[in-house]
């Protein structure tokens, strides 16, 4: 079974969306997300738990997890009381890094996170109003539907990405404990496979490393992550393709065999069943 995607209109006068204020029952949360736009959660109430990027992280009210684009991530909505969160979506190519005389990364935090492997931060009170104000002007903007309403937004997620950088980095130097939702085994596992994407990754070889049999090794797998070991280790070295297509001047077969593909053909099938894009596609439109 394919997972679940979300698909973003890229033709939209304004590549933002926002669900506001959803609470999401493990019956309505997609399998996984995954997508080139980045994302950030705000927690208003409720429980669950968030995997992204070998983690999982419990949910509470005033958690911000921020997500970078081409992350593998997935919500785990708690059965008798469902997270209740707003989530926005927008394209990196709305950002605008230099103001007045100097630069400034409106995406720090989220180059923070992936750098650190640290997507969950917890806000004050007081910050954490901040934010929720900032999310309902953004959806205040979004209904009225104004003429220049594109400018508008554009202008209120800066402010916000402004915000997040404000009162989430300053936890980024914090130490991160190790995930108490995963055993050991399948920490180390998923911790192996973002390692070793560029080598064979075969379940047998997985399962015995983690000393349990295939059939426990993929049973859990789904469990834990809805989808299966293939289609994981294929979105992860989809993903590692991406960036190497945007950041480096390699040839697609160079990037093809540093992510693990045996041939260039499957690596195209794959790119395409993925990204609904070629390879070559991809780079002449993200680089236009």
């Amino acid at each position: 079974m394919e997972p679940i995607r979300r698909h973003f209109d890229h033709q939209l006068p304004v590549t933002l969306l926002l669900d506001y204020k959803e609470t999401k029952s493990p019956q309505r949360e997609l399998p996984d997300h995954q997508h080139d736009w980045y994302e950030f959660i705000y927690v208003y109430g409720g429980k669950g738990s968030f995997f992204i990027d070998q983690t999982f992280y419990e949910m509470h009210p005033g958690d911000i997890i921020v997500v970078p684009g081409n992350t593998v991530h997935r919500g785990f909505p708690d059965n008798e009381e469902p997270v209740t969160s707003s989530a926005l979506f927008f394209s990196p190519a709305l950002i605008h890094n230099h103001t007045y005389s100097e630069s400034y990364s409106y995406l720090k935090l989220f180059d923070a996170a992936k750098t650190n492997k640290q997507y969950k931060y917890t806000l004050s009170p007081e910050h954490a109003e901040i934010l929720q104000n900032d999310i309902d002007a953004i959806h205040r903007e979004r209904e009225q539907n104004q003429p220049d309403g594109g400018q508008a937004l554009t202008l209120l997620l800066h402010l916000t990405l402004l915000h997040l950088n404000r009162y989430c980095l300053p936890q980024a130097a914090e130490p991160v404990a190790s995930s108490p939702l995963l055993p050991e085994w399948f920490r180390e596992a998923l911790s192996y496979i973002n390692d070793h994407l560029d080598q064979p990754l075969e379940l047998s070889s997985l399962a015995a490393r983690a000393s349990i049999s295939p059939a426990h090794f993929s049973r859990v797998f789904k469990q834990r992550l809805g989808m299966n070991v293939t289609d994981y280790i294929a979105t992860k070295r989809i993903f590692a393709a991406k960036d190497s297509l945007l950041q480096s001047s390699y040839t697609i077969e160079q990037i093809a065999m540093a992510c693990g593909f045996e041939s260039l053909p499957h690596f195209y099938r794959t790119f395409k069943r993925i990204t609904s894009m070629t390879p070559a596609a991809y780079r002449k439109s993200n680089r236009a």
